[in-house]
């Protein structure tokens, strides 16, 4: 079904009215002509999600046509894991990276769960395998394995419970292991050591070697520079960064923690120290707020566009479709719902 010129125009006035205010990448302007181009496009995808009835999990570092465009639910990857759990779709179209939809997979087996592009990988999901982490359990076997939700299925069905930056202390905490084995992601590690120190709370943490390859790329000796430049600076970042960034900034949370932070506070600038596609998503949902240069772009993330999402939802090819094998499923979910047990309210 072809879509009228009226509601090519209704579209159009409600993308450009959303994405009018985003400008976190350099050469690119959403103004009307450019929202008139992609109507066409979200309007015959959310036909056939209607048609399929399909859901589309956005995470928040994907482009922003693709966020208020077509998607169902966007956030990070823990909220959306949750939103794969209760979804109960036949079809889960998951524009984020792979290891994000073998999680829905892993919650939802009956879905048909479909990626837009099987290249979208992610750093620190392809730092380790399940082989990898067989060999680090050999070497530490009295440790609790602690992975990180940014971690392929097979990892994940080797580990004793999954964690998110937004829990990861307080479910480290609670394990009665004194000593953790926290996998895929070192600077994560290192920043969980220095605030369990804080707490008070006494644990060994051994890790893996991954980094993401947004997060490390931030350095904290233009950070002071930078509160010269922009008196008033807030700086917000992710325990995915180094530990001296995270130290110099003025808030270190999750995706979802740092969008709470950045709504709750009044400043005259920020500067966001994480994925640019956060950046355009405060941009269209706090307009009144400031923010500064300084993301990164994913290059895994931007892998997703709204084409490839109407393909995968037209005529999947094979590889977009996620599967897993059921005794990894099965194994995967038992540590991932551990994490559900343990931080029911995060």
């Amino acid at each position: 079904m072809i879509a009228t010129d009226h509601e090519i125009e209704v579209e159009t006035e409600r993308l450009f009215r959303l994405l009018m205010s985003v400008d976190c990448e350099p050469g690119r302007q959403w103004n009307y002509a450019a929202c008139r181009g992609i109507a066409p496009l979200t309007l015959e995808i959310n036909r056939l999600k209607r048609e399929r009835g399909a859901v589309v999990l956005a995470h928040s570092y994907v482009e922003p046509e693709i966020i208020y465009g077509v998607a169902d639910f966007k956030g990070d990857s823990y909220f959306l894991s949750l939103k794969a759990r209760e979804a109960r779709a036949p079809v889960i179209v998951f524009a984020g990276v792979v290891f994000m939809a073998e999680t829905a997979k892993i919650l939802c087996p009956e879905a048909t769960v479909v990626v837009p592009d099987r290249g979208s990988g992610c750093s620190l999901a392809d730092s380790l395998t399940g082989a990898q982490l067989r060999g680090l359990k050999a070497l530490h076997p009295d440790a609790a394995v602690v992975c990180y939700i940014n971690s392929a299925a097979e990892v994940k069905a080797e580990s004793d419970v999954c964690v998110t930056s937004g829990n990861v202390g307080d479910i480290v905490a609670r394990l009665p292991q004194r000593r953790i084995l926290f996998v895929p992601d070192r600077l994560m590690a290192e920043n969980l050591r220095i605030e369990l120190k804080r707490r008070g709370v006494a644990k060994e943490i051994v890790s893996s070697d991954g980094t993401c390859i947004v997060h490390d790329e931030f350095k904290a000796d233009s950070l002071a520079e930078a509160r010269i430049r922009f008196p008033g600076l807030k700086i917000v970042a992710h325990p995915e960064c180094d530990p001296a960034v995270a130290a110099a900034a003025d808030f270190v949370g999750s995706t979802g923690a740092m969008m709470k932070y950045v709504r709750s506070t009044r400043a005259p600038y920020y500067l966001m120290l994480t994925e640019c596609g956060l950046v355009g998503r405060l941009q269209v949902e706090e307009p009144e707020k400031r923010f500064i240069g300084g993301c990164r772009l994913c290059p895994y993330m931007k892998l997703n566009s709204l084409e490839k999402i109407r393909e995968a939802l037209a005529a999947p090819r094979p590889e977009q479709v996620v599967t897993l094998d059921e005794a990894v499923r099965r194994r995967a979910r038992r540590c991932l719902e551990r994490m559900f047990e343990l931080a029911p309210g995060d």
